[in-house]
């Protein structure tokens, strides 16, 4: 049998302790296997995962379960694509456990069909449609702040300010300044020990830290400035006796403004990011099409997190009753923000979709293998800190049978798709008895293709349209020929 792990809680407390939520997610965490996990002392990682609630009817107890976890910090460029749907675009931890979830979802309402006993689903009132049982809630946490409009943080006096300053650039037209900070390298400097570090060595140092969603401090160098990068820039002349005041900043996301819109200032200090637009990931040298962790949890709570698959057979939405962050730098104000601000003005919804922002908490528990941590326990003759390399996987339905590592060739997306249209017999990463005869009542002859299915959840594409018209206009649109895998 799986083996899961519950926590109970009095219904009388029904708020949402965060930090219940958080050891819940660590713990789970900890009994998985050694293998994919990061090295302690040396690498870190962010954790993601969807928590199950089922309020008894016939008791005074909360059961809360962790059903699906992943971790991971990376994302491929566009041109490692692949029209198979064989390869992971997006490995974000956040991304990485909605999946796994989806995939959760898709067993559980096989079972429902099948006239099972569901923990999850009971039928509709609409005919060939399902829906949440009462008192079924699905809770999100994550370790870290999502990458993208909600890493846009004011600093405070107890964190460290980034250093040296940041020399204004401005962008080239579509291009976020790319073009200038090559050209800026290159430059000749008049004063003394000013050089700035050659482009590969700006953009070696900024990945480390957009592999984690945020940067926390600049890497080019304004020509009147000599600190090294370690020292705190605490005023703007040298010169001036006594104490110097701080210069107020903001911690920095590796995220990049999606074309077509405005761009980053790259202003010093407060003024170097635009905030409450959509962004695109950081990858590996090269632009990727995957859109920030803010602006895809912003997303689902408009669109539900079960995304166009499941949507064809239930009749509202899911959404997400709270959103809970591990400690690291937050803001509750830039967290309304970036997930809730930006799609409250969405109306004209069909009927099962609405505006369903998030309960929004913050735990006070940090994950042992964030970068923090790994920075406090690192020790000599480790090597450089570095993110894990890979990443992991954990669904309820394979707890039995182990994880799944997720590295840059991972199968979750045609997986997902083939579950929902013939049934595990046919995949053979999971001819596991614990996922026979999957699904095959889904089967519907006109559809043949991955976008065909997603195109005929009519009530999904219909709220996908009115959020994209009135909230996101700019967010970049699939390529059809990636998506047309069968």
């Amino acid at each position: 049998m799986p083996v899961s792990l519950h926590s109970h809680v009095p219904a009388r407390f029904n708020m949402v302790n965060a930090d219940e939520i958080a050891r819940l997610c660590y713990d789970r965490f900890n009994k998985l296997p050694r293998r994919g996990k990061p090295e302690p002392g040396r690498e870190w990682t962010l954790l993601a995962a969807v928590v199950k609630s089922i309020r008894c009817a016939d008791s005074d107890t909360v059961e809360k379960e962790v059903v699906s976890l992943g971790t991971g910090t990376k994302c491929i460029g566009s041109t490692a694509m692949s029209p198979n749907g064989d390869m992971l675009n997006d490995s974000h931890a956040e991304v990485i456990a909605k999946r796994g979830c989806v995939r959760y979802l898709i067993q559980e309402l096989h079972t429902a069909v099948s006239g099972g006993d569901s923990s999850v689903f009971c039928p509709a009132d609409q005919r060939g449609k399902w829906k949440l049982r009462p008192g079924v809630s699905f809770l999100f946490f994550t370790s870290h702040t999502p990458c993208g409009d909600a890493s846009i943080i004011p600093m405070t006096d107890s964190q460290s300010q980034p250093c040296p300053p940041v020399t204004s650039v401005k962008a080239h037209k579509g291009t976020n300044g790319g073009g200038n900070l090559k050209r800026k390298a290159e430059e000749p400097s008049d004063g003394k020990n000013t050089k700035l570090p050659r482009l590969e060595e700006q953009e070696t140092a900024e990945t480390q830290l957009e592999d984690r969603g945020e940067l926390k401090q600049s890497f080019l160098s304004d020509s009147s400035k000599t600190e090294a990068p370690s020292q705190s820039v605490e005023t703007a002349s040298s010169d001036s006796p006594g104490p110097h005041p701080q210069i107020p900043d903001i911690h920095r996301t590796g995220a990049k403004c999606v074309p077509g819109g405005l761009a980053d200032p790259l202003h010093p200090g407060v003024g170097y990011h635009s905030t409450g637009l959509l962004r695109v990931k950081p990858g590996r040298g090269e632009p990727t099409l995957s859109l920030s962790c803010s602006d895809k949890l912003a997303r689902w709570g408009v669109l539900g997190f079960q995304g166009a698959l499941l949507s064809h057979y239930l009749q509202e939405a899911l959404y997400f009753s709270t959103v809970v962050v591990g400690k690291c730098p937050y803001s509750q104000e830039v967290m309304h923000r970036a997930l809730v601000t930006r799609c409250s003005c969405v109306s004209d919804l069909p009927a099962g979709f609405s505006v369903c922002p998030p309960v929004l908490l913050q735990s006070s528990l940090e994950f042992p293998f964030s970068q923090g941590q790994t920075e406090l326990r690192h020790q000599a003759g480790q090597g450089r800190i570095s993110p894990c390399g890979a990443g992991r996987i954990l669904t309820h339905i394979f707890l039995a049978v182990g994880t799944a590592q997720i590295t840059w060739n991972p199968i979750l997306s045609i997986l997902i798709l083939a579950t929902f249209i013939c049934g595990p017999n046919q995949i053979q990463c999971e001819q596991t008895s614990t996922t026979r005869a999957f699904l095959y009542l889904f089967r519907r002859t006109e559809l043949q293709t991955y976008w065909d299915y997603k195109q005929a959840s009519q009530s999904y594409q219909q709220a996908w349209q009115q959020l994209r018209s009135q909230a996101f206009p700019l967010w970049p649109r699939s390529d059809r020929d990636l998506l047309l895998f069968r």
